[in-house]
């Protein structure tokens, strides 16, 4: 046995052989675990950039697409800019007072003076109208005299008549006075006495009458005649106002300036009440812009403005605001101040126009864009990163170029201002490229 055991130890082997038989089976399935981490590795990454995406947002959006605009303190100057029109502030239309045949004496564009003749319209049934009130006046005038001299000759045939019984007054007086005497000496009888003075009461009667009837007939005639000379004054309105008709048959120049439009052409008829030409007066002019609707409850009359012309500035200010919308717009006008307008303007001149409405100091604000008007101002998507989301802001003041910002955003933050239509109100959104 022993002779067997020390013969079987003889035959058993290293174990050394055993070890690189092993290390050379196992280096083929090493390398196949390392490969399989490697893509169990970029497996969990896809996995990963897959789940940042989906809680990024349903969609990718390119950011040369939209505009992104970053939140910045600062003075928010709320201004309007408007291209503006040219418009004469006095500018009116002269018409024809009567129709006829038309006499031009200038032509379009003409500088004219005030009260120079600029047209002449004939009117032979205006001319001959005034003829014929003129006859009329020369008749009333003649009855007024007439009446005038018959108020004299009625006053002086009463004045005749009481000076008479003023006389006979006086000789009944001195009768009376006489009988008197004599009945005290008993020369004459009760009865002559009596006789005389009757006669005096006949007299003082006679006197009386005389003096009311020369009032009554003094203040008849005067009634009479004035009642003409009335008369007369009346045609002699309608004389004066039949003349100015006349006299307005020549179209002059209200003022010192420019002949505008002329309406008719030479030696044409016209209508009564018809445009002839329009005068503009040169030193009076204002300018004519429209004003978006949400801008023009802002604006108040007197508030300063600046209009722009040939590169120089010229103060101005609000004169007017239409009191309607049309197509969204106010026409709103612009008067230059104290006077001071660029040289050679011209009517429908294109100038540029600056309002300055309010300046607010040290607010937080970022640039206008769609988003304030597709969102009502009340939302705004935040961008941090790849992605954007959708937050509640509230905004204030805006100007042309800027927007308020209330609450909801800080200094710093950067919103997208436009292209948030196609996000469809999304409350978080992918931004790639950004």
């Amino acid at each position: 046995m022993p002779t067997d055991s020390s013969a079987t130890r003889g035959r058993i082997r290293d174990t050394a052989g055993q070890d690189q038989v092993v290390a050379a089976q196992t280096a083929p399935r090493r390398r196949k675990l390392i490969a399989a981490g490697a893509g169990g590795v970029a497996l969990l990454a896809a996995i990963a950039w897959l789940a940042s995406g989906w809680m990024g947002g349903g969609r990718s959006y390119d950011a040369s697409r939209i505009r992104i605009a970053e939140v910045k303190r600062g003075d928010l100057v709320r201004d309007l800019s408007a291209d503006g029109r040219v418009i004469a502030a006095n500018s009116p239309t002269l018409y024809a007072i009567a129709a006829g045949t038309v006499t031009l004496q200038i032509v379009a564009g003409d500088k004219v003076a005030k009260g120079q003749a600029l047209a002449v319209i004939d009117s032979p049934e205006l001319r001959s109208k005034l003829v014929q009130e003129e006859s009329t006046l020369a008749g009333m005038d003649a009855e007024a005299s007439r009446a005038l001299l018959d108020a004299q000759i009625m006053r002086a045939n009463a004045r005749k008549a009481l000076d008479q019984a003023t006389v006979e007054r006086t000789a009944a007086m001195r009768d009376l006075e006489r009988f008197q005497r004599a009945y005290d000496g008993g020369a004459v009888p009760q009865n002559d006495l009596a006789r005389a003075q009757d006669d005096m009461k006949k007299a003082e009667i006679g006197l009386a009458a005389a003096r009311k009837d020369f009032q009554l007939q003094s203040a008849g005639a005067g009634l009479d005649a004035r009642n003409k000379q009335l008369l007369a004054e009346r045609q002699r309105a309608v004389v004066a106002e039949q003349q100015r008709q006349v006299d307005a048959l020549t179209i002059r120049a209200p003022f010192d300036g420019q002949v505008g439009q002329v309406q008719v052409p030479q030696g044409t008829q016209v209508i009564a009440n018809g445009p002839v030409l329009s005068v503009v007066d040169l030193s009076r002019f204002e300018v004519e812009m429209k004003v978006p609707e949400s801008f023009a409850r802002d604006l108040g009359i007197g508030m300063p403005a600046q209009v722009t012309s040939k590169g120089a500035k010229y103060a101005a200010e609000i004169a007017a605001v239409s009191p309607e919308v049309v197509n969204g717009e106010v026409t709103a006008r612009v008067r230059f101040a104290d006077g001071k307008q660029p040289p050679g303007l011209r009517q429908n001149q294109r100038l540029s126009v600056r309002v300055v409405m309010d300046t607010k100091r040290n607010v937080l604000m970022v640039e206008r864009g769609p988003f304030v008007e597709q969102d009502g101002g009340n939302f705004a998507y935040v961008v941090d990163g790849g992605s954007a989301t959708r937050k509640p802001i509230k905004t204030g003041a805006a100007s042309l170029d800027a927007i308020e910002i209330t609450s909801g955003l800080q200094a710093g933050d950067r919103i997208v201002v436009s292209g948030t239509d196609q996000f469809d109100n999304a409350d978080r959104v992918r931004i790639s490229g950004e």
